[in-house]
């Protein structure tokens, strides 16, 4: 786990292993969500970038009566 500071404009920097893990670009656009007492960070991706994320997810489960 990393540490960053919040400056006194409560700005932080991503740690550059992290920005490169997640292919994260200047200017892109994030999603900031307050969980349980922690803030995450979710990057806004391209509808393009999306697809065949889900390939191999497991459709093969009983559904409600009324969900059908």
């Amino acid at each position: 786990m990393q540490t960053v500071t919040v400056s006194p404009k409560f700005q932080v920097v991503i740690p550059k292993s992290v920005r490169e893990t997640l292919q994260l670009r200047p200017g892109q656009k994030m999603q900031v969500v307050e969980y349980e007492g922690r803030i995450e960070l979710i990057p806004e991706r391209d509808i393009k970038e999306l697809r065949g994320f889900l390939k191999g997810i497991n459709t093969k489960f009983d559904r409600e009566g009324d969900r059908v």
